[in-house]
């Protein structure tokens, strides 16, 4: 049996007011950070919302737990990978800082520039993906969007375009 929309939006904005705080709790054991839950509840609300009454979910709050699950997990496993693939932030507060200094605006230059000639040797689409990424801030399914392809893929595609250029400072 087919809900009329506004009858859903009206029973979704109901159990989500009734029960967000506990749907933080569930992604904060999950992430270990109130903010980032805060952002995954957000998220499950939007995603639950988009979708029709025509999908005839029987226990939305159950389903409204599973997308918070998902969702937590998800940005538990991005920050985990990115932390390993990028460093602590903590790790360059002991590095004096060059910035000032004219060998440091020169050896800038020079890594710039070895990673743009790095970046032209990717095929094209490759290079589109890690530029939607770490210029604009796309984020993986956002970037399967743009290019027409899986997420898996632009994930690959990301992670290829970031271990050539590591490859290339090395040298």
């Amino acid at each position: 049996m087919m809900i009329p929309i506004e009858q859903w939006t009206q029973e979704v904005n109901a159990l989500f007011v009734a029960n967000r705080i506990q749907l933080q709790r569930a992604a904060y054991k999950i992430l270990g950070d109130w903010e980032r839950s805060d952002d995954v509840v957000q998220d499950t609300y939007i995603k639950i919302i988009e979708m029709t009454a025509t999908q005839n979910i029987k226990q939305p709050l159950a389903y409204m737990y599973r997308i918070v699950r998902n969702l937590a997990i998800d940005h538990y496993r991005r920050t985990a990978f990115e932390s390993e693939l990028f460093g602590v932030d903590e790790e360059g507060m002991h590095v004096p800082a060059l910035a000032g200094m004219p060998e440091a605006y020169v050896i800038n230059c020079q890594q710039l520039e070895r990673v743009v000639q790095t970046l032209a040797k990717l095929p094209a689409r490759t290079q589109r993906a890690f530029e939607l990424y770490r210029v604009e801030g796309y984020t993986h399914s956002m970037i399967a969007a743009e290019l027409n392809i899986s997420i898996s893929l632009a994930n690959n595609l990301i992670h290829q375009a970031i271990n050539y250029c590591r490859q290339a400072m090395h040298n």
